[in-house]
């Protein structure tokens, strides 16, 4: 699959690691204790693998939602998940992306109750995201919202990040 960054690096010929936002999801994966449950375990597990294995492929970047959300909840779990966090890169929460987030909800891509997705959306298109890595099927990797998602950010003039889980990119 083809994405911007690849394209500019052909036309360019300069070397250029792809970028990928990450979603909380995935932090929590990274950092919870193993899961009894076996499907969770195994998304922890690729997620582990990515992080250790291919993390070093791409610049990573979050935001201050991402901090926001790993830091709610259990103080234990809470300190493990801001710990992985300390040293990526923060995206600004313009004003670019909370109108784009306004109308992904607006439009129906996204459900007023999933604001905080809409937003991690909008951030990874205005800021030029080539990924955006989630665990969370239900609002930002469904592939029923896929097609109204990304219709939306191109009528706003914002290229659609490819919304992916960890395996996804796990080949090279």
């Amino acid at each position: 699959m083809f994405t911007w960054a690849i394209v500019k690096q052909a036309l360019y010929n300069y070397p250029m690691q792809p970028k990928a936002y990450i979603e909380t999801s995935v932090i929590s994966y990274l950092a919870a204790y193993p899961s009894r449950d076996i499907i969770i375990a195994a998304n922890q597990q690729a997620t582990q693998e990515w992080w250790r294995v291919r993390k070093s492929d791409f610049e990573i970047y979050i935001s201050q939602i991402v901090i926001q959300e790993a830091g709610a909840g259990d103080a234990e779990a809470a300190s493990r998940r801001l710990q992985i966090l300390q040293d990526i890169p923060l995206l600004d929460v313009t004003d670019e992306a909370l109108r784009l987030a306004e109308k992904l909800i607006e439009q129906k891509a996204i459900p007023e109750k999933a604001a905080e997705d809409a937003l991690h959306i909008a951030l990874s298109a205005v800021h030029g995201m080539d990924y955006l890595l989630t665990w969370n099927f239900k609002h930002i990797a469904n592939a029923a919202m896929r097609a109204n998602i990304e219709l939306i950010c191109r009528v706003n003039n914002y290229e659609p990040p490819i919304i992916c889980a960890p395996p996804e990119l796990m080949e090279v």
